[in-house]
């Protein structure tokens, strides 16, 4: 019994501690090398609309479908 307790402690201790080692993010306040021109911005935001409307498109168009009880 005093194993199992002594393992729970460590434990717990450890999380209540933290971490050791301080980690840091690696951004860049720069600017970019190359501006993206009006083109590739429109081109990024259709896509990325694509991908979060897509899905919930095809199951409206389909919804019928769903309802179905085979």
């Amino acid at each position: 019994m005093s194993g199992l307790l002594r393992t729970i402690s460590t434990r717990t201790s450890l999380a209540l501690r933290g971490p050791m080692i301080t980690q840091r993010a690696s951004v860049f306040t720069r600017p970019a090398k190359d501006p993206l021109g009006p083109a590739e911005t429109i081109i990024g935001l259709g896509l990325f609309a694509l991908a979060i409307l897509g899905p919930s498109g095809w199951i409206l168009a389909n919804i019928e479908d769903y309802k179905k009880k085979d």
